[in-house]
């Protein structure tokens, strides 16, 4: 009996038991992470990516297909371009054209497993929605489950104290936490970065340890999977198969060809079907997503082109585009680059990056980092739209976020370097300044967590049961115009058309023509914004003369026939609707 006992102590204390003593160790840490951040600086929903992503998710779990209730000006003059018929299909369920599948289609998953109650909020007393709760809680798992990828790869590629620490960095990390509770689908794509990662480092080892071509193979396919579910969990991580045939073909001899193969074509394979169906829906291999790269040129600055309804994409110039390139590459120098990842650890990588590596495989593993850190900076740079500016940092637009587990590892690992070669006047020295230093890169997360803090609800503008109650006056039939449809298609889960930009020709044309709108509802969104370079001079200037006449006569314009207002809304927003629809009930 006491033989057993000191043979299972030894196996805790020695070997694969102490391995598993540690993984659970590091997920208790990160749970208990997480369990704390989300009391203290959890918040609903405020990024409208993360809300348009829901609600679509909302709509498969209630199997309604792959359509949207935020509906893009844009997306309907594709649509009726593309349909023979010319319609922009506002009176059947609307395709979406904008989001990849993969994210909505996991929320979908998550929204299944919870209870109808949990999507009707109370009128009083509200402060957290339980459905965004579950997307967040959803995300964290990811990001537990990229954090345990990222210590075994730390602990296989260096050593456990240099996996200790590049885990808790990773994890003290505030912007990741951030992303987490957003709703985008960044810790997803994170566990995506980390399993192709790990691929990298088993197929540069299994060249040198006589694996079979059929077995390089095999993996070399599952890293260009693994690249096209990530491009279907947003389009622009699909690029990052350039940097994985650039790294075949550079590092692997006479089987680059063979393993650059099949690599593309289970890339090509994975998004082949979705680019299908959207050339098939809209007459565009990536739907909206496709003009991108006209979005924040001159002849479409800000949400001009997504609020458009009668676009002339071919205005946009190769001027225009060098002028977007250069405007943005300042900006990613000066401050993305730097501010990679929002911790200090990045000022280490860049330094690091002096220091070469004897060991082959983290070598070329940095060179990869390299090469992903020029083209994500490329496509950051071209593909920036007003995303970056509605939700500085925290967006679907910042794709060198996906880099800071390669980042960190590589900038503790040079922290350990320098470590090294500094005397300890003390045994205990080494930890204390290692602990130190995790500390000193998880300050972000400590302060977030330090009073003054923001409350759970974002309002302004979002305030969820005001939503809802405005979705239940009207049927799923009718149609709403907001400047922020994307939150009335997710909490008043109606049908809601972007505000177009000229209300007296886009208004007419969508209501008369194409199908009713019951409802106008504008908010602090357009409201608060800068009146004579926004309102005046910019792209809401249409509707300049409606709001002025409207909220200083107290009078709509005539013509106009939504004219009941209900109280409680003004000035700060501003509902008008065809009738007294608050009176009575709409079932």
């Amino acid at each position: 009996m006491a033989h057993e006992i000191q043979t299972a102590i030894h196996s805790l204390t020695t070997g694969l038991g102490a391995r598993l003593v540690r993984l659970v160790f590091v997920l208790i840490v990160v749970g208990a992470t997480g369990g704390l951040y989300d009391v203290l600086c959890y918040r609903n929903l405020a990024n409208r990516e993360a809300m348009d992503m829901a609600q679509l998710g909302k709509n498969l779990a209630e199997g309604k297909g792959y359509t949207t209730l935020c509906v893009r000006p844009f997306s309907m003059f594709l649509l009726q371009k593309h349909r023979g018929d010319h319609s922009p299909q506002l009176k059947t369920p609307h395709p979406d054209i904008t989001n990849p599948p993969v994210y909505p289609g996991l929320l979908a998953a998550v929204f299944k497993m919870l209870k109808a109650e949990y999507f009707v909020m109370p009128a009083k007393g509200f402060s957290v929605f339980k459905p965004e709760l579950a997307v967040a809680i959803l995300n964290q798992v990811l990001l537990l489950g990229a954090g345990l990828l990222l210590f075994l790869l730390a602990e296989k590629l260096f050593d456990n104290a240099t996996a200790w620490a590049t885990a808790i960095i990773f994890v003290g990390t505030e912007m990741l936490w951030r992303f987490s509770v957003s709703g985008l689908s960044t810790m997803l794509l994170l566990l995506l970065f980390l399993a192709l990662v790990w691929c990298l480092v088993w197929l540069d080892q299994w060249t040198r340890h006589g694996r079979s071509d059929a077995q390089m193979v095999s993996l070399a396919a599952t890293m260009g999977a693994l690249v096209g579910v990530g491009g279907l969990t947003r389009y622009s991580f699909g690029w990052l198969i350039v940097p994985v045939l650039v790294y075949l073909i550079a590092f692997f001899g006479k089987r680059r060809a063979m393993l650059a193969l099949a690599a593309l074509g289970a890339f090509l394979l994975v998004m082949a079907p979705w680019v299908a169906r959207n050339y098939a829906v809209s007459g565009m291999p990536f739907g909206t997503a496709t003009f991108a790269a006209c979005e924040g040129t001159g002849p479409f600055p800000e949400d001009r082109l997504q609020r458009s309804l009668n676009p002339n994409v071919r205005s946009v110039s190769y001027s225009d585009f060098a002028q977007k390139f250069l405007r943005n590459a300042r900006d990613l120098v000066q401050n993305d680059l730097p501010k990679l990842g929002g911790s200090w650890v990045t000022a280490f990588f860049f330094v690091g990056l002096l220091v070469p590596f004897r060991t082959p495989t983290l070598a070329r593993l940095r060179w990869f980092l390299l090469f992903c850190l020029v083209v994500f900076g490329l496509v950051q740079v071209l593909g920036r739209t007003s995303l970056s500016d509605d939700s500085p940092g925290v967006n679907s637009e910042n794709l060198l976020v996906l880099l800071t587990p390669l980042v960190f590892l590589y900038g503790v690992a040079l922290f350990f370097l320098l470590l090294n070669t500094v005397a300890m006047p003390f045994p205990a020295a080494r930890l204390v300044i290692t602990g130190g230093f995790c500390i000193v890169c998880s300050l972000p997360f400590i302060q977030a967590t330090l009073p003054p803090r923001s409350g759970p609800v974002a309002h302004p503008p979002y305030y969820p049961p005001l939503l809802q109650r405005i979705g239940s006056w009207y049927t799923e039939q009718e149609l709403i115009m907001s400047d922020m449809p994307w939150a009335v298609a997710w909490y008043g889960r109606r049908q809601s058309v972007w505000l177009t930009l000229n209300w007296k020709t886009d208004f007419v044309e969508i209501s008369d023509y194409k199908k009713t709108i019951n409802a106008i509802y504008i908010t602090t969104l357009t409201t608060d914004t800068k009146f004579l370079s926004n309102w005046i001079r910019g792209q809401n200037q249409s509707w300049t003369s409606f709001m002025l006449e409207t909220m200083l006569q107290s009078q709509v314009p005539t013509g106009f026939l939504l004219r009941r207002a209900p109280e409680g809304f003004f000035p700060e927003q501003m509902l008008l609707t065809d009738h007294e629809r608050w009176k009575l009930k709409i079932d």
